[in-house]
């Protein structure tokens, strides 16, 4: 479609803010209003109102010590929708079910929604412990394996807008970061070790691994963990390796699968 299309001219504003929330996307972090008015070719008094207009519906963040804007909550709540409702659990969960089968655990794979994961797939174990991660069931990303690999995987300028301070923390069973800095932590040993992980922060007696799965930018698109007990005791050494392993063929087969 031609910039002077009819379709086009007779929406701007809608034209304009699909744009912006598009390029928004394809960016490694936040980025400022006037490279999107220079990038869009759209003047930018109008950037600056769709802007503020967008971020009252938490479509996107503004960040002004870095006079920057990302993509908000709501943005992750669209995005999550499209990937439970695409191939990602379709193509999932063989992969999960494979992997429960080698880690002789339970299993799963979940996409991030505003500061929440939401599982897609669920996987449970023969004999193992009874889970809360079932199909639909959300959980505060920053406590949980899977949520911890996806914010490792995000630029830091969007997990400090998705937790700007204390009261963005939810809790649990008492355990877990509870403000910025502890996250900011949590998280750079989940860069660290290329790999999170979580103790007892969602469920008492129980721990996880997660690794996050990728698009062909790096952004994190889902994650993937295995959960077990503390009883009887087991490391997770053994276990990081295969969640890596399906986490990476998962990407593979998710970005090379046709596209409608």
């Amino acid at each position: 479609m031609s910039d002077n299309s009819p379709e086009r001219t007779q929406v701007p504003a809608a034209d304009q803010t699909l744009r912006i929330l598009s390029f928004l996307a394809r960016q490694r972090g936040p980025i400022a209003a006037r490279t999107l008015a220079d990038q869009l070719e759209i003047p930018r008094s109008s950037v600056y109102h769709l802007l503020t207009v967008l971020a009252e519906h938490g479509y996107v963040v503004h960040l002004p010590g870095e006079r920057r804007w990302g993509l908000g909550t709501a943005a992750f709540e669209l995005g999550g929708g499209y990937t439970r409702q695409a191939p990602l659990a379709r193509i999932g969960r063989p992969l999960i079910a494979a992997l429960a089968d080698r880690a002789g655990e339970s299993a799963h794979l979940a996409v991030m929604s505003g500061r929440d994961v939401v599982y897609i797939v669920e996987e449970r174990a023969p004999r193992r412990p009874a889970l809360v991660t079932d199909v639909g069931v959300r959980l505060p990303a920053h406590l949980t394996a899977t949520g911890r690999a996806m914010l490792a995987a995000l630029p830091r300028e969007q997990v400090r807008a998705l937790y700007p301070d204390a009261a963005s923390f939810a809790d649990r069973t008492g355990r877990g970061p509870a403000t910025p800095g502890a996250l900011r932590e949590v998280l750079r040993a989940a860069r660290a070790d290329g790999h999170a992980s979580e103790d007892g922060e969602v469920t008492l007696g129980l721990r996880s691994v997660g690794v996050a799965v990728r698009d062909h930018a790096g952004w994190p698109v889902a994650a993937i963990a295995v959960t077990w007990s503390d009883e009887p005791p087991r490391q997770a050494d053994a276990l990081v390796p295969l969640v890596e392993t399906a986490a990476a063929e998962l990407g593979r087969r998710l970005y090379a699968a046709p596209r409608p």
